[in-house]
């Protein structure tokens, strides 16, 4: 019998799962046991070459040396963006394509016996981060890295029916099911029937997904908290004129693995000027510091913590600190709720979009699956209990059960 696998590529987090013998999954993991992150991080050795790590090794790295290093985060939501065709690292160029194969060969190294051989199914999001038509050349770009990496003959399949594969393996009636899947990146829907056999038929009524979930959350805490004692909102003087300080600026730097882009020696000189006359110059002096001392990822550490502190409780404290900036600031969930309120009406529509695609009212569903971190958070499970009620909405595995689910399709492959 040939192995059968499952890999879960994923914004944030990457895992890898495999179908035992008796029928059970088992997650595949490194050494250290850690959650491995989708992050690539290069340096300059003391030889002068360069060097790089990926997942918990990566990170390590950079928090070694920031500013002798390049952190590459959330590869996945650049694939279906046409205008990502390479980046510089160290004078070297790279596509987007070679840059995700690199993170699948550290990902998989301690696996290639398991992966000899062995059917691999690899999720895809309903609908990529990026451009409205960038779908297809999301999946070819996949495609192309996971063949780049020695695995040419992988086979995509949505990433909620890979969670709801898993889910459905404790049923034991037909049932029809919508998987909601929350990543980091994108939310994605299927609508599936299942009929538990034997032989178990899995039939898909309808999908639908948007480029919008967990990291707009961290978004929403940045641009509403942070991104103020950092000079947003604040206002400069030229030639006796008062002008709002750019805000652009907090755009580019609240999607926190945009950071490395803001290191350009002009918009570093483009902030200082502006300090020089600003209404609340310490500010911008601090935005200048965590851009040149890359201290991006720890910003976004402390965020996702606040975050989801707040999904146990009605208010949490973000606390940061670097150099002379201090933050301490606590956040009520209902605030946090209303901050979040236009991506969760995107999340709603989508579901909508779902439902619409397997013609099927919320009544006739007879099961409600949610997985993913920010199925976690509490007015996102709130959406569903009341568009279904609580009794028909169940959740778990929430970072492993894509990744079981595609396993469980590489068995019935056959």
């Amino acid at each position: 019998m040939r192995p059968a696998i499952g890999i879960d590529f994923g914004t944030t987090n990457s895992v890898v799962a495999m179908l035992r013998p008796d029928g059970g999954c088992e997650t595949l993991r490194h050494a250290t046991g850690e959650v491995f992150r989708s992050v690539l991080c290069f340096w300059s050795g003391a030889d002068g070459r360069m060097r790089h790590a990926a997942g918990p090794a990566g990170i390590e790295a950079y928090l070694d040396d920031p500013l002798g290093s390049r952190l590459i985060m959330s590869l996945k939501s650049y694939l279906a963006q046409r205008s990502f065709t390479e980046t510089r690292i160290f004078g070297r160029a790279w596509r987007l394509e070679d840059l995700v194969a690199l993170f699948l060969r550290e990902l998989l190294a301690p696996f290639r016996a398991e992966l000899d051989g062995a059917r691999i199914v690899v999720g895809r999001p309903v609908r990529f981060v990026g451009d409205a038509d960038g779908d297809g050349l999301g999946e070819r770009r996949l495609q192309a890295a996971f063949a780049a990496a020695g695995m040419p003959d992988v086979v995509l399949a949505l990433e909620p029916a890979g969670a709801g594969h898993r889910f459905a393996a404790g049923l034991d009636r037909a049932a029809t099911v919508l998987v909601a899947d929350f990543g980091g990146g994108t939310s994605d829907f299927s609508v599936l029937r299942f009929d538990p056999g034997p032989p178990r038929r899995v039939t898909p009524l309808g999908h639908a997904g948007v480029g919008i979930a967990g990291d707009a959350f961290d978004y929403r805490i940045i641009d509403h908290v942070v991104s103020p004692a950092l000079g947003k909102g604040g206002s400069y003087a030229v030639m006796g004129k008062t002008l709002p300080v750019p805000p652009g600026w907090f755009t580019s730097f609240a999607r926190w693995h945009h950071l490395s882009l803001m290191r350009a020696p002009r918009t570093l000189r483009d902030i200082a000027e502006v300090a020089r006359t600003a209404e609340h110059p310490e500010r911008l002096r601090r935005l200048i510091r965590l851009i040149e001392d890359e201290a991006g990822y720890e910003l976004y550490r402390a965020v996702s913590a606040a975050k989801n502190a707040l999904s146990r409780a009605g208010v949490a404290t973000l606390r940061f600190a670097h150099g002379d900036f201090v933050l301490e600031a606590p956040i009520e969930r209902a605030a946090f709720e209303g901050w979040i309120a236009p991506d969760l009406a995107r999340i709603a529509a989508a579901l909508d979009a779902a439902l619409a695609d397997a013609g099927l009212a919320a009544a006739q569903v007879d099961r409600v699956f949610l997985t993913g971190g920010t199925s976690l958070v509490p007015a996102v499970r709130r959406l569903f209990e009341e568009r279904f009620g609580p009794a028909r909405v169940a959740g778990g595995g929430e970072f492993v059960s894509v990744a079981e689910g595609l396993a469980l399709i590489a068995g019935e492959m056959g």
